[in-house]
C-alpha cells in the first residue's frame, strides 16, 4: 500500500518549522490538494497558525504515548512525516488524525484572540446573561472560527467514498468536538487591594495538555468498526458500523478505528515500527511504560548515570534563592 498522505505534515515538515516567521508561497508548500491550495491563498494570514496548531498536536502525541511502544516517533526528509505507521486505519492513526486537527483548531482560536490575523476576533455570539457577582468582559475565544479553519483544511483530502476517508473525518471532528467541550469561564478580579468586588468573564479554551489528556482517553476507550459497502447512485460507497453491538455505538466524541495494530516490539519498515531496543524504561512500574511490557519480554540493561542538579537551596531575604550544584547518580534501565 502507498503511504497514505496525512495533510498536515505539509506545514509542519521539518524544513517548514519556521513558517511563522517568514512569508508565505502556498505554491510551494509540498502535498497541498487543490481545496487546501485554495484556501490558503484566501487565508493566507493564519497558515502560520495551522502550522503551530499541527506542531502542538505532533508535540501532545509524544507526550501522551512517551511511555508506549509506539511513541509517536516522527520521521525526517519524509511528506509522511510518521513514516507507514499511519498507511492502516488503527488506533494510532485515530489519535494523530484527532489531535492535529484540535491542535489547528485550538492554535487558531488563540491566535484571533490574541490580534494576531485580522480576519478573525473575539466571539462576541455566546455571552448569554452575566451570572451573580459577574459581568462579561475580556475576549472570549471564538472556537467555532478554529473549528472551522480545522474543518475545511483537514478534511479537504477526506472526500473520497471508501472507508478510510469516513473515518478520518470521524476522527478529526472528534478531535474539533473536544477543544469545544473543554471551554470555561475565566475570570478576573478587579477592586481595591485585590478584592473581588467585581469579575469579567469571559469564555477560554484550556492548556492543550487538557485536551491531550482527553483525547488520551478517547484513544482508550476507542470503538472498533466494519466496513460496509454499498451501491449508491454515484457507485460503490463505504460507510462503517459497530463491530460489537452489545457496546454503546460511538458518538461524535469518540475515536474509530477499523484495522489492528501492530505490536511494535520489533523494527519493522513495512509497519513504521521502530521497535523498542534501547528505549528507557520503567523497573518499577507493572504498566505499558514498565521493563516487562514495553521491552516485549527481552529483558533490560541497566547502566549508572551521573547527572548536575540544583541542591541545598536556601531562600535570602530578599530576595533571591542561591543553591549547590549537587552530582547525583541515577539507575538507567533501557530495553534489550
Amino acid at each position: 500500500m502507498a503511504s497514505y498522505p496525512i495533510w498536515w505534515s505539509l506545514a509542519v515538515g521539518h524544513q517548514y518549522s519556521s513558517l511563522g516567521t517568514q512569508p508565505i508561497l502556498c505554491g510551494s508548500i509540498p502535498g497541498l490538494v487543490p481545496k487546501q491550495l485554495r484556501f490558503c491563498r484566501n487565508y493566507v494570514e493564519i497558515m502560520p497558525s495551522v502550522a503551530e496548531g499541527v506542531k502542538i498536536g505532533i508535540q501532545e502525541c509524544q507526550h501522551q504515548f512517551r511511555g508506549r511502544r509506539w511513541n509517536c516517533t516522527t520521521v525526517t526528509n519524509n511528506l509522511a512525516i510518521f513514516g507507514p505507521v499511519l498507511d492502516k486505519a488503527t488506533r494510532e492513526s485515530s489519535f494523530v488524525h484527532a489531535i492535529a486537527s484540535a491542535g489547528v483548531a485550538f492554535a487558531v482560536t488563540r491566535a484571533c484572540a490574541e490580534g494576531s490575523a485580522t480576519i478573525c476576533g473575539c466571539d462576541t455570539r455566546h455571552k448569554g446573561p452575566p451570572g451573580e457577582g459577574w459581568k462579561w468582559g475580556g475576549c472570549s475565544e471564538d472556537v467555532e472560527f478554529g473549528s472551522m479553519v480545522s474543518r475545511e483544511f483537514a478534511d479537504a483530502r477526506e472526500n473520497r467514498p471508501d472507508a478510510r476517508s469516513a473515518m478520518n473525518r470521524h476522527n478529526n471532528e472528534a478531535g474539533r468536538v473536544s477543544v469545544n467541550d473543554n471551554m470555561f469561564l475565566k475570570c478576573k478580579c478587579h477592586g481595591l487591594s485585590g478584592s473581588c468586588e467585581v469579575k469579567t468573564c469571559w469564555w477560554s479554551q484550556p492548556d492543550f495538555r487538557v485536551i491531550g489528556d482527553y483525547m488520551k482517553d478517547k484513544y482508550d476507550s476507542a470503538s472498533e468498526m466494519v466496513v460496509e459497502k454499498h451501491r449508491e447512485s454515484r457507485g460503490w460507497v463505504e460507510t462503517l458500523r459497530p463491530k460489537y453491538n452489545y457496546f454503546k455505538p460511538p458518538t461524535e466524541r469518540d475515536l474509530v478505528y477499523y484495522e489492528n495494530s501492530p505490536n511494535f516490539c520489533d523494527p519493522n519498515p513495512h509497519t513504521g515500527s521502530f521497535g523498542t531496543r534501547d528505549r528507557v524504561c520503567n523497573l518499577t512500574s507493572h504498566g505499558i511504560d514498565g521493563c516487562d511490557l514495553l521491552c516485549c519480554g527481552r529483558g533490560h540493561n541497566t547502566r549508572t548515570e551521573k547527572r548536575k542538579e540544583k541542591c541545598n537551596c536556601i531562600f535570602h531575604w530578599c530576595c533571591y534563592v542561591s543553591c549547590q550544584e549537587c552530582t547525583r547518580v541515577y539507575d538507567v534501565h533501557t530495553c534489550k
